[in-house]
């Protein structure tokens, strides 16, 4: 069994044919699947899925480049959703800054004040956070620790590989593994994997996005999953079933979901 974290079903590239590549993964092994939130716009989309799929789950949340859509109001509609199991992705991204320093810097300002929205948010409602790093590993860790986002943990979304973020695990934070592991440019994050403690390692695609070798350049699908499941247990030097298990056990008790 495989629970997909991190797949974004209600990305407009999946409306030809949601069905089938939901029962491929489910074929392959792939039990559950948690549809990020990253803008307002497609919450809807990923709330009629999850209404119809009894299997996949969400999260609400504005992603750091799309602060400009942050509203409080579609949080409060959502979040008691009996499948809205996490905030994010939130989180920080200085990857694409443009202008100035000066705006540069209000951008980042501007970032940081939203995450620390969205971690509040998670606070008062217990759930966890997923959360969304690039560029910015040192002033996201700070921001989770003075929130003091381990009151709920989470998962950082897409594990840049960053050992100045490993400490985390400390803190209820759990490490999404995807397709990347499986690049032949991903050296540093082959290397950092053996030191995450197994039990904070979580599976994900970020599809439609990151597709894993051996069909790069392809749209990314839950089922490729399979993929990063079979390269973590190689560098692990352990079976598949164990990788398998104990990133499942991982996402059942981060996101509060049932076994069935």
């Amino acid at each position: 069994m495989i629970i997909d974290t991190h797949i974004h079903l209600d990305d407009d590239r999946y409306d030809d044919d949601l069905d089938a590549v939901l029962n491929r993964a489910r074929e392959g092994g792939v039990k559950k699947f948690i549809i990020p939130g990253a803008h307002p716009a497609t919450l809807k989309r990923a709330v009629e899925i999850v209404d119809a799929e009894g299997d996949v789950y969400f999260a609400i949340g504005v992603h750091p480049y799309d602060l400009d859509s942050f509203d409080l109001s579609y949080f409060e509609e959502y979040i008691s959703h009996e499948k809205c199991v996490a905030i994010g992705e939130c989180g920080l991204d200085y990857y694409r800054l443009e202008g100035s320093d000066e705006e540069k810097e209000s951008e980042k300002q501007k970032q940081k004040e939203v995450f620390i929205s969205q971690i509040e948010l998670a606070k008062k409602y217990k759930k966890p956070l997923i959360v969304h790093i690039r560029d910015a590993s040192r002033d996201a860790k700070r921001v989770l620790l003075d929130a003091d986002a381990g009151e709920v943990g989470g998962v950082l979304h897409c594990y840049n590989a960053d050992e100045e973020l490993l400490s985390l695990a400390n803190d209820g934070f759990y490490f999404g593994i995807g397709g990347v592991v499986t690049f032949k440019n991903a050296k540093k994050l082959v290397n950092v994997l053996p030191k995450i403690p197994k039990e904070k390692l979580l599976v994900e695609t970020d599809g439609p996005y990151l597709t894993p070798t051996p069909h790069r350049g392809q749209r990314n699908e839950p089922f490729y999953t399979t993929f990063v499941v079979q390269k973590m247990a190689e560098i692990l030097d352990v079976s598949l079933q164990e990788i398998e298990d104990i990133t499942t056990k991982n996402a059942l008790e981060l996101f509060a979901l049932e076994e069935n």
